[in-house]
């Protein structure tokens, strides 16, 4: 969720189709029936964009609007609401100025007011585990008429554009939202693609097509339902039965492999897999004594087998990782693999006796049971089987749903728990400042100036991104000596639709959010 200018890592997206079919509607009847229903084990945990750094932006993306987007087959941020540019050499004055005829759904209108507003109660209030941390660049907001709004930067930042589009800087209406608190009746009113007409928390959220929006988005649905499951097999067994018609997100490794397969009970499913740049990793929690402890850091990190993880649980819709920027992103390595090599037990406990430790180090392990889907669960169970098998450690489990996970992390309750992370916008920049600093998205600070104030400002006064290697090369290494975060996996996006669904394939924009406009029900097939 951060810096960030050539994005050749876009998600590529590829099909992967079962079956094939034939007509069945006219176009009279397509379009009085072409509502959606997805199913997800995605939830939001708010509703207010000001409060939510986290998949609450697949509603958001939907229902809001923001100054610039990713429209599908973008990799640069294009104009939405607005026709933005810096205004200066050195890229710390941006200008958007809006477009005419803007309003919310409620019927208020959008002016240059309403976008300073919008963004500053994301600073004001500065919501724990919010968005606030992506404005870090930003110094003020200046306004000028209804329709110019000034964006000036404290330092160069020639990604500020990919920052504003992202759905965390959704515009709000200042009538409805207060500038200094988060709003917490369950509604939301934006002037997005679509209206929420009804949420129920954890259930369901029914959308509509919004008949006052005016934006880039073309939208081939009338409206669309989300449903979200707790456990992926409820969701798959509601696809089967054509309770749904495509699931997104929380698909199981053995759901996908059977899904893969032509079987009597798949017919009339397709699989949409997507090259997206999702990662698995686990956070270390500095401030607990045993945690905190680099000798025992590097030994789990000497002894954790990516390999056999990936093979056992994810069943080859992962890979191994051995940096936190994942391939296909400018600036990837393999330094922890550099560094710690295939899984050896000798070298950690060499590592762990040096500093004294002779016990076995027992520590507790949190995850979470409903955000990156069922096979979570599979993942830290080996996780504890290779790390207990060492006679090095003990390790004690706790899962929680996201809901109790995420306070609890925040309170620092686990000694290490496990993150995913979906980027906002593939750059190397976006899996490197989220994790450090002292607004951290873990909510721990981990103070590094080297990257902070070195790093990182060298690099986003650079606008080709591919002249950045050597930053994030340098920053990788820090964040390999330190291992206060260890990455485990990188994964890929997979879609089970209804055959009937057409558009999966260009439902994912660059930041893997879906963009529900693009799906329809064919005509033909």
């Amino acid at each position: 969720m951060f810096n960030r200018t050539s994005l050749q890592a876009a998600a590529a997206l590829a099909s992967i189709s079962l079956l094939t079919g034939c007509s069945l509607f006219g176009e009279d009847e397509a379009e009085a029936g072409n509502k959606i229903v997805v199913g997800t084990t995605s939830s939001p945990t708010t509703l207010d964009p000001a409060a939510a750094w986290d998949s609450s932006w697949e509603l958001y993306r939907n229902v809001f609007q923001t100054l610039m987007s990713f429209p599908t087959g973008s990799t640069t941020p294009q104009p939405d609401a607005a026709d933005c540019k810096f205004t200066d050499t050195v890229s710390k004055v941006y200008q958007c100025d809006l477009h005419d005829g803007l309003q919310f759904s409620n019927g208020n209108k959008i002016d240059a007011a309403a976008v300073k507003h919008s963004i500053e109660r994301i600073r004001t209030i500065d919501a724990e585990g919010g968005p606030n941390g992506l404005l870090g660049s930003l110094d003020k907001i200046e306004t000028s008429g209804d329709k110019t709004v000034v964006f000036r930067l404290k330092e160069s930042d020639a990604t500020f554009p990919f920052v504003l589009a992202t759905p965390a800087m959704s515009l709000v209406d200042p009538a409805s939202y207060p500038a200094d608190q988060l709003r917490t009746d369950g509604k939301i009113v934006g002037s997005g693609p679509y209206t929420l007409e009804k949420y129920t928390e954890g259930v369901e959220a029914e959308l509509l097509k919004n008949p006052s929006y005016k934006g880039f988005a073309d939208r081939k649905n009338t409206a669309v339902t989300i449903r979200y499951f707790s456990e992926s097999e409820a969701m798959v067994t509601a696809l089967k039965k054509k309770e749904i018609d495509i699931t997104y997100r929380g698909l199981t490794a053995e759901e996908i492999v059977d899904l893969r397969e032509k079987k009597p009970e798949n017919e009339g499913l397709q699989l949409i897999e997507s090259t997206g740049a999702t990662i698995h990793y686990l956070v270390f929690n500095a401030e607990d004594k045993a945690a905190g402890e680099a000798a025992v850091r590097k030994a789990i990190a000497q002894v954790i087998d990516r390999e056999a993880l990936v093979a056992k649980v994810y069943r080859g819709t992962a890979e191994p990782l051995y940096s936190m920027v994942p391939k296909g992103i400018a600036g990837h390595t393999t330094k922890f693999f550099d560094k710690f090599g295939d899984p050896d037990v000798d070298k950690a406990r060499a590592l762990l006796r040096k500093a004294d430790i002779t016990e076995p180090v027992k520590l507790t392990f949190g995850y979470t049971t409903d955000r990156y889907g069922s096979s979570t669960a599979a993942e830290f169970a080996e996780i504890k089987r290779q790390l207990d098998a060492t006679g090095l450690f003990e390790v004690t489990l706790e899962g929680k749903p996201w809901k109790e996970f995420q306070p609890a992390y925040q309170k620092g309750t686990y000694q290490v728990f496990g993150r995913g992370w979906a980027p906002d916008f593939p750059d190397p920049d976006n899996f490197i400042a989220p994790f450090v600093g002292k607004n951290n998205v873990h909510a721990a600070p981990y103070e590094q100036p080297e990257i902070t104030e070195q790093l990182l400002p060298e690099s986003r006064r650079k606008s080709d991104r591919a002249a950045v290697t050597s930053q994030f090369e340098k920053a990788q290494e820090i964040l390999v000596d330190d291992v206060r975060l260890l990455p485990l996996w990188q994964g890929k996006l997979h879609l089970a639709a209804s055959e009937e669904i057409g558009g999966g394939e260009r439902a994912l924009d660059p930041q893997t959010v879906m963009q529900l406009w693009e799906l329809h029900r064919k005509t033909s097939w």
